[in-house]
């Protein structure tokens, strides 16, 4: 009988990383979540799942050191969207790596996932990332170097990207692959909105905003595939303001996804301006069961809270499919991976003290995301 390896998921969300390395064999021993409503999601679809709704920085996942294969976490990454307004170390959730190389040190996994938008490669001038890599490194962490995986190419209808970091414990013997893109099938929105290659059924009815009048009266007039440009020129100029004359495509301002192409990025509010995501046929936007098919959630996965609480957590969660082929790649390294005898590793008591062995600027950047 094989064995289950276990992790630890830290910055939960709604569960989809969590769902998705459950899907492929993978035990969740404890989920750490701060937001109440994203944390009673997780509750109300398993039960059994110890969820742990506190801050981070209050939790210690020392009980389980030596006794949990991975740590996984998407450490809160707005500061470093290029959609957001890329805050940085000024952001006040900037602290959340440091939490993440806190309880990896805490518990030293074997192996330790991160998982961020695909922005924190450039992130001042890549020295954010390169902060991350050398704290990990002082802990005792070979770290891969990190890939942009397109959620596209793994069964998920949708252009996602998300910039994943692997971390393996120097004592450890073995090769990661990260996971291999399908280049050959790309899924679309009517593979996620009707019965098909990824539901049996179409998708079920669910709540979703309408659009003010004027604005439903100005989408009307773009065909599926469309966006702004596609509207007669005073209407364009009626709708942008003086975004009409500004240079950028700004493709994602009144669009409308059709229904042969993949759904663009999923944001955390379905009718942002900037970030248009509008139904092929109906002009409204994707209701929270669209948006939870086009995340590959499945249909029977309940959202907790106010309607804007369920678009945010689905909006911000890493696509199960994705999810379930990162976990697919662990399971593969983890059955074949030795512990090498007698490899002394750093005992690092308080990370702090790994600070000032490694450049500070890096470190500025990367302890405050």
């Amino acid at each position: 009988m094989k064995k289950q390896f276990s992790v630890i998921e830290l910055f939960a969300g709604a569960g989809g990383l969590a769902l998705g390395l459950e899907a492929a064999g993978i035990k969740c021993v404890a989920l750490n979540e701060i937001n109440h409503w994203a944390a009673e999601t997780l509750r109300k679809n398993r039960p059994k799942w110890n969820v742990i709704e506190n801050d981070i920085k209050n939790v210690s996942f020392a009980e389980y050191k030596g006794k949990v294969d991975i740590v996984t976490g998407g450490f809160p990454c707005q500061a470093f969207s290029y959609a957001g307004k890329k805050l940085g170390f000024q952001d006040a959730r900037g602290t959340m790596f440091y939490e993440f190389a806190r309880i990896v040190n805490e518990t030293r996994p074997k192996i330790c996932i991160g998982e961020n938008v695909r922005g924190l490669l450039n992130h001042d001038k890549g020295k954010t990332l390169a902060g991350m890599i050398s704290i990990l490194d002082e802990l005792g962490y070979h770290v891969l170097t990190p890939q942009v995986l397109k959620a596209v190419n793994f069964k998920v209808p949708q252009k996602r990207e998300r910039l994943v970091i692997v971390g393996i414990r120097k004592d450890i013997e073995g090769e990661f692959n990260y996971p291999k893109p399908d280049l050959k099938n790309t899924y679309t929105l009517k593979d996620a909105l009707k019965k098909g290659r990824l539901y049996p059924v179409d998708v079920p009815a669910s709540y979703a905003p309408k659009y003010p009048k004027r604005k439903k009266e100005i989408l009307d007039m773009v065909p599926p595939g469309g966006y702004w440009r596609d509207l007669p020129i005073e209407v364009q100029k009626e709708y942008m303001l003086q975004s009409f004359y500004l240079t950028g495509g700004k493709t994602g301002i009144a669009r409308r996804i059709s229904w042969d192409e993949p759904s663009l990025t999923l944001t955390c509010s379905p009718a942002q301006k900037q970030t248009e995501r509008c139904h092929p046929d109906e002009t409204r936007p994707f209701t929270i069961r669209e948006y939870a098919r086009i995340q590959t959630f499945p249909d029977n996965w309940e959202f907790a809270g106010s309607s804007t609480e369920q678009y945010k957590q689905i909006g911000n969660a890493v696509p199960v499919n994705l999810g379930k082929a990162i976990g697919t790649s662990v399971v593969k390294f983890l059955e074949t991976c030795k512990v090498r005898p007698n490899k002394k590793l750093p005992a690092v008591k308080n990370i702090k003290s790994i600070i000032p062995s490694v450049n500070r600027g890096s470190i500025q950047t990367s302890i405050a995301i």
